[in-house]
């Protein structure tokens, strides 16, 4: 890269999640931008500091120590820019994802057209819908009212109406909402996003009274029916989620001071990474991002005309954990344990967990319910994420998942994994991936921060994804086929660069492996029997080009959808011996 190009800005990139902080330093080196270091504290917005700038603090300590250079001054503030004697730092971006879970009324006139863009709109952040306000809403005006009013939330979105078309539906929605604005107190007055037909904005503000000093408005989220685009409104969003963060956690300001105002939502951060890459590499399969944290569940997915974020801090692993049995149910958890442990067990680890999120396994038990209740989070969270994939020729949602290359993932439960076999395996048994994919780790959380970097750098992201910052697991064979337990479903040979040959049969229900080692290549011919479909067709084999990883190549042949042994203990020897496959215990 030419020099020029690269300026030698030093940007520290801080993230602020539910359980931890990290500060990761991305610097120049010989004429490149790197992911240098990194370090982490726990963070502190919770009792007893409840001041997030605290734990930043501790993480920038932690990384400044690991560098063996000076980041604060004596008051334990940033230095920035960097000085002649090389402290500090020239940029600063944060992204958040920690703060207790935003609630928002959603306000459109028809169910299948506005309200669900903006039920897709609201999703994309950390936000709980807690009202829905529409034209198929039977309850009377002062109905709508008393629900607001006991909601109290935190955020309206509202849409309706297409680019120049009617309006009067939509000030009819809106009346309960602007005399709520009367009776709130003045701190629970929320902040509210007009999503809809902008010749109507003016209306609108009108409408809101006392609340339109709160009124941000973006451009249409359906300019026609069939017409969606969420993007500039999710920019608008994430500015939102940010000003209520202020008003929630002591400490955001000083970072938006520290920052020059480039602090965003870890998701929105995270989202805009997955977007730039899905146009980047424009291929026929599809992107997919899995961020599983304490505060969220995060999925995010670039396809070649669509693109969706979906953030479901429901299915997060921290203090919401003890409601994830409002979704499920303690049978559908354990079923994912290698281990016989009672449902009383797991009851009482979700409610230490919610309380105590920061804790991590210390014993076998600890662990395998940890990563069966991470399991469960995660295919929740994929099906919730799926009803926003695209749908097929025929407009139907396919049963099964699209073709995705690649799939990244982040988050503890599934990259600190104690070997990344298991963090493998969790993956495709929540996600269940169709067809030929490579799975890659982001042990440091770094594709967030990558998104917020990019605001103040474009050339940095691509530099640091193509230098080998992010763990490739491997590449993953999955085909979709129908058969009985044992009967061969592919034969493959892995021809190496050095021209030596592996070869495996695959059957149905079991999980295969060939060695690539990460950085090598290999050329894989597969012959599918039964009718086996890795993407080619049903019984269609052909050539792949693979790269090495972790695990190398991996077969999951277990079939898709995922169905385990109903009799409990061949289901738990099953899944050892899965683990056991991909170098788990």
């Amino acid at each position: 890269m030419a020099s020029s190009l690269v300026d030698g800005n030093s940007i520290l990139a801080v993230d602020v999640g539910a359980s931890n902080t990290r500060a990761v330093m991305f610097d120049v080196v010989e004429g490149e931008y790197r992911f240098v270091a990194s370090g982490t504290a726990p963070s502190t917005a919770e009792a007893p500091f409840r001041d997030v700038s605290e734990g930043v603090r501790n993480a920038i300590a932690s990384l400044q120590t690991i560098l063996g250079s000076t980041l604060l001054d004596g008051n334990r503030d940033l230095i920035t820019p960097s000085q002649p004697d090389g402290s500090g730092v020239d940029r600063l971006v944060v992204t958040i994802s920690a703060g207790p879970t935003i609630k928002a009324a959603i306000v459109g006139l028809l169910k299948d057209v506005s309200l669900e863009s903006v039920r897709r709109l609201a999703e994309s952040t950390y936000v709980r819908v807690v009202e829905t306000i529409g034209l198929s809403d039977r309850r009377k005006p002062e109905q709508q009212l008393d629900g607001i009013l006991r909601a109290q939330p935190d955020l309206i979105v509202i849409a309706g109406g297409t680019d120049g078309g009617a309006s009067r539906s939509i000030q009819k929605l809106l009346e309960p909402i602007g005399i709520a604005g009367y009776a709130l107190p003045a701190e629970k007055v929320p902040v509210i996003l007009f999503a809809g037909n902008e010749r109507i904005a003016g209306d609108v503000k009108a409408l809101l009274g006392s609340l339109a000093a709160a009124l941000r408005i973006s451009p249409n989220v359906r300019p026609s029916l069939e017409t969606e685009d969420l993007e500039p409104a999710q920019s608008e969003l994430a500015h939102m989620v940010i000003d209520i963060r202020k008003r929630q956690l002591k400490g955001v300001d000083l970072l938006n001071l520290w920052s020059g105002g480039h602090v965003l939502p870890t998701a929105y951060a995270a989202g805009r990474m997955v977007r730039f890459l899905s146009r980047v590499y424009s291929a026929e399969k599809g992107i997919l991002s899995i961020d599983l944290g304490a505060s969220a569940a995060v999925v995010t997915a670039g396809f070649k005309n669509k693109f969706t974020l979906g953030v479901y801090p429901q299915f997060g692993l921290g203090e919401n954990l003890a409601g994830l049995l409002n979704h499920t149910t303690l049978e559908d958890i354990l079923r994912w344990s290698t281990l016989d442990i009672s449902e009383g067990a797991l009851r009482d680890y979700l409610y230490q967990k919610s309380l105590y999120p920061s804790t991590i396994p210390a014993t076998r038990e600890d662990l395998a319910l940890a990563q069966a209740v991470a399991r469960q989070a995660l295919y929740l969270a994929m099906q919730s994420a799926r009803r926003d994939f695209p749908r097929n020729a025929a407009g139907i949602k396919p049963a099964l998942l699209p073709l995705f290359d690649p799939i990244l993932a982040g988050g503890a439960a599934l990259c600190d994994a104690s070997r990344p076999g298991q963090g493998l395996l969790m993956l495709l048994d929540a996600l269940q991936p169709v067809g030929v994919t490579t799975v890659i780790l982001d042990q440091n959380n770094l594709l967030p921060l990558l998104g917020a970097a990019a605001a103040q750098n474009t050339i940095l992201p691509v530099q640091v994804i193509e230098s080998g910052s992010f763990l490739s697991a491997g590449t993953v064979i999955s085909p979709v086929v129908s058969a009985n337990y044992g009967v061969p479903i592919l034969r493959a040979t892995l021809t190496y660069a050095n021209g030596s040959e592996a070869r495996v049969d695959v059957k149905y229900g079991g999980l295969e492996r060939l060695p690539l080692s990460s950085g090598e290549t290999g050329k894989l011919e597969v012959q599918c029997l039964r009718g086996a479909d890795i993407g080619f067709g049903p019984g269609r084999g052909g050539s792949i080009p693979v790269t090495g990883g972790a695990l190398g190549v991996v077969f999951d042949g277990r079939g898709r959808p995922l169905n385990l042994p109903a009799d409990a203990v061949r289901r738990r020897e099953l899944i050892k011996k899965w683990n056991w496959t991909l170098g788990g215990e």
